[in-house]
């Protein structure tokens, strides 16, 4: 089958471009930058924001995978409006080459609650992919575990540098991580999958439900680090995001958007989509023992 994978060199995206090639596709990238991604894969480069070589990129395409984010906005606009134009010229180019499904990526959006910046431009894309494929794809999913997980290297980079975590009122809601595997096999299957006739939206999550404080404390545990947690009872996202981002080494233009997530519980709609594809999921204590080991055969944690 021939595949169209943008995101080839994200967290996600590089680790499904060998999947997708050892399953016996013909994958072909699309991005911004080649320099970015392995030179044996065959690449075009482009904009989705601009549409700028979408058309080519899909030329001759079956499937494409549509793992674009734009958390910090790309200097032209913000975030949503960038994820916004890339989900429409994607769709209307994808239309065009006559390709029917595309697999997308999202977030768990909270139910019955007010959805943040990030949660509602990831549920605006997918609606305008589902709204204009006929065999698209979408699967939500919360934190993923996994080494190069930038939600996930975020939370290690604050236990490791830390000595007193502060947990704002966010602490106590509730999610369900997922390891990176998972995601990896859910988006594999989902390229063939006989059950897209007409769209298909589902929930992909991990099986232990874990609050976010209770995450960070058994990220900690595992890392065999002892760090104390200073809990108040105020969210004041707009000033701590800042700090934590220096403190993490990361963009505050990523990490705001993404504390803003949390002020609710992100849970899964229903536990369908593990069977209906066929995914084996694991516990979250196994994801971080894996995701720690891999970083660490390719960059050292201080706290360890």
């Amino acid at each position: 089958m021939r595949i169209l994978l943008t995101g080839a060199s994200g967290s996600i995206g590089a680790a499904l471009a060998p999947a997708l090639t050892d399953s016996g596709h013909d994958v072909r990238g699309f991005g911004r930058d080649p320099a970015r991604v392995p030179a044996s894969l065959d690449f075009v480069r482009g904009d989705a924001i601009t549409g700028a070589g979408l058309d080519e990129a899909l030329d001759g395409i079956e499937v494409a995978y549509f793992l674009i984010h734009s958390m910090e906005g790309d200097g032209r606009a913000g975030f949503e409006a960038s994820e916004r134009a890339a989900a429409e010229n994607f769709a209307a180019a994808a239309g065009r080459a006559g390709v029917r499904r595309v697999v997308y990526l999202g977030g768990l959006v909270p139910q019955g609650e007010q959805l943040s910046r990030h949660l509602g431009s990831r549920l605006e894309v997918e609606r305008i992919l589902l709204a204009s494929l006929p065999e698209a794809v979408a699967l939500r999913a919360s934190i993923v575990i996994g080494a190069r997980s930038r939600s996930f290297r975020f939370m290690v980079h604050l236990v490791e540098r830390m000595g007193v975590l502060p947990l704002p009122p966010w602490r106590e809601h509730r999610t369900q991580p997922i390891d990176a595997r998972d995601v990896g096999a859910f988006l594999l299957a989902a390229a063939t999958t006989p059950h897209a006739a007409g769209g298909l939206s589902l929930d992909i999550a991990g099986p232990d439900l874990l609050t976010y404080g209770q995450m960070i404390e058994r990220i900690a545990d595992l890392m065999l680090v002892h760090r104390r947690s200073l809990r108040f009872g105020r969210n004041a996202t707009t000033l701590v995001a800042p700090i934590a981002a220096a403190v993490a080494g990361e963009d505050t233009g990523f990490i705001a958007p993404l504390m803003e997530s949390l002020a609710s519980d992100l849970l899964p709609r229903d536990d369908r989509a593990a069977g209906l594809f066929g995914v084996r999921l694991h516990r979250f204590d196994r994801a971080v023992e894996r995701a720690l080991r891999e970083w660490e055969s390719h960059e050292p944690l201080a706290a360890r």
